[in-house]
C-alpha cells in the first residue's frame, strides 16, 4: 500500500471510492478526474495508481459497488410488501444522494445489467417471498426496476411536481402499483 509523504498513512481502496464518490457527486463523472482525487486525499497523483488502473477502472469499481452501499432490506420475518417498500425507498434515496452516479450506472447497461449485485439479489429474494414463479424472476424484476428508475429518471430531470411531499408521494403511490399489482398476479386463483 503506498503511503503519501504529506499524509503519512497508507490510502485504502474505501477512501479512494469514497472521495471519488464525492467529487462525482459534486461535478460529475466528467468532474472526477485523478489529479483532482489526489487533491482531495491529499497524495500525489500517481500514488492512487497503485489502487486502481485508471479514472475509468475507478468508476467501473464504483458502479460495482454502489448497491452495497445502500441500505438493502434485511432478509428477517417481515412481510414481502414491507421488504419491497423498504428496497424501493431506499434505491430511491441513493438516487437522490448520488445522482450523477445513478444516470451514469443506466447510461451503462452492462454494469446495471450485473446480476451479482446485491441489488438484484434482494429484489429477487423479495420477488420469491411474494410468490413469483422461478422462471419469472427475471423479467419481473426487470420490469419493477425500469418502472421505478423511470419514475427516478423523471424526478431528477424535474419532471415531477418538487412541492413539499410530492415526491414521496408519488414514490409511495408507484411502490402501492407494484404491491398490490404483484398481489394480483401471485394469488392463487381459484
Amino acid at each position: 500500500m503506498a503511503v503519501s509523504a504529506r499524509r503519512g498513512a497508507p490510502l485504502s481502496i474505501e477512501e479512494i471510492s469514497s472521495a471519488a464518490l464525492r467529487l462525482m457527486d459534486a461535478g460529475g463523472v466528467e468532474g472526477l478526474s485523478m489529479r483532482k482525487l489526489a487533491a482531495e486525499l491529499d497524495v500525489n497523483p500517481m500514488s492512487l495508481y497503485h489502487h486502481v488502473a485508471s479514472k475509468d477502472a475507478l468508476v467501473e469499481l464504483i458502479c460495482a459497488t454502489a448497491t452495497a452501499r445502500m441500505r438493502l432490506p434485511a432478509d428477517d420475518d417481515a412481510p414481502w410488501q414491507e421488504q419491497l417498500r423498504a428496497l424501493a425507498l431506499a434505491y430511491h434515496q441513493y438516487a437522490r444522494q448520488h445522482p450523477a452516479l445513478w444516470i451514469h450506472i443506466h447510461n451503462n447497461p452492462r454494469v446495471i445489467a450485473d446480476r451479482t449485485m446485491p441489488l438484484w439479489q434482494v429484489l429477487d429474494r423479495i420477488l420469491r417471498l411474494a410468490g413469483v414463479p422461478e422462471g419469472e424472476l427475471r423479467r419481473t424484476s426487470d420490469v419493477l426496476h425500469a418502472f421505478v428508475s423511470g419514475l427516478i429518471l423523471s424526478e431528477l430531470q424535474g419532471h415531477l411536481p418538487e412541492e413539499a411531499g410530492e415526491i414521496e408521494r408519488s414514490l409511495g403511490l408507484a411502490v402501492e402499483l407494484i404491491v398490490r399489482g404483484l398481489e394480483g398476479v401471485t394469488r392463487p386463483r381459484g
